[in-house]
């Protein structure tokens, strides 16, 4: 049996981390690969950090795609072979014209959670403008959707399945700076990424709009370090790269933002 109080420990997912300690044991016990649903950053992050103590078992995520925000991951024991290619998803094209009716991410999902599936069977949902989307679901689901999603919003689409190899995933853009700031606070690094005032910045942390590594940080002085990635939600992310001290004992930080 895994250690599942320490492994919960702190978590802020912890039905969803139970879930997956769950299924851990389940791979232990019947030596197979098990699967998870698809699961968010946040949930994600706390599960590689919970799971990097354990020699049992080992963990392989992937949604479809390396940019991927929602993944599945595969559980195994460490003694058997584990890859990528045995996470099963599989990539769906909804078409339709969306010239005189824009449809969102939100329209998208709210159209698929509509036919009577539940979000964690989907994956992300690559939104294409006036010619529909395409999404990331579990296999299963597949023939499913084809069959029964046949409207987003006021718009007649067709939901088929396709390779991966047709996926429109767009780079992000990204943007490298430098900032010199007195210290490693989270408000200084972040207001000077995003290319906000400090006050401003101080408001959005305090509301609980930013993560730092997908958890939710309320305290404006948290210190930062390189490799942390903060993300502002609808603002994008930011990647904290090196961090040298200065000649008048101040910080340099290279900073990249993901837009």
């Amino acid at each position: 049996m895994l250690p599942r109080e320490e492994l919960l420990k702190g978590v802020e997912n912890r039905d969803s981390i139970a879930h997956v300690i769950d299924q851990a044991e389940q791979a232990i016990k019947t030596w197979e690969v098990v699967l998870t649903d698809f699961l968010s950053p946040p949930e994600l992050a706390e599960i590689q950090q919970s799971f990097s103590r354990l020699t049992e078992v080992q963990l392989v995520e992937w949604g479809g795609y390396p940019q991927a925000e929602r993944r599945r991951v595969a559980i195994a024991r460490s003694e058997i072979p584990l890859d990528q290619s045995q996470v099963a998803v599989t990539a769906l094209d909804i078409a339709g014209n969306f010239l005189f009716d824009t449809a969102t991410h939100r329209d998208f999902l709210g159209a698929m959670l509509s036919t009577g599936i539940v979000r964690e069977k989907t994956g992300d949902i690559i939104v294409l403008g006036e010619r529909g989307a395409q999404v990331i679901v579990v296999p299963e689901l597949a023939e499913f959707l084809e069959m029964n999603l046949k409207q987003v919003r006021s718009v007649p689409v067709k939901t088929q399945r396709i390779d991966f190899s047709e996926l429109k995933v767009r780079e992000p853009k990204k943007k490298e700076l430098t900032t010199v700031e007195a210290s490693l606070r989270l408000d200084a690094i972040a207001s000077a990424g995003f290319g906000m005032s400090r006050s401003k910045m101080v408001e959005l942390i305090d509301s609980g709009d930013v993560r730092v590594n997908w958890k939710e940080i309320t305290q404006a002085s948290s210190q930062v370090k390189t490799g942390d990635l903060i993300a502002i939600r609808g603002k994008g992310r930011l990647e904290v790269g090196e961090i040298a001290v200065t000649k008048k004992d101040r910080y340099r930080v290279q900073l990249i933002r993901y837009m």
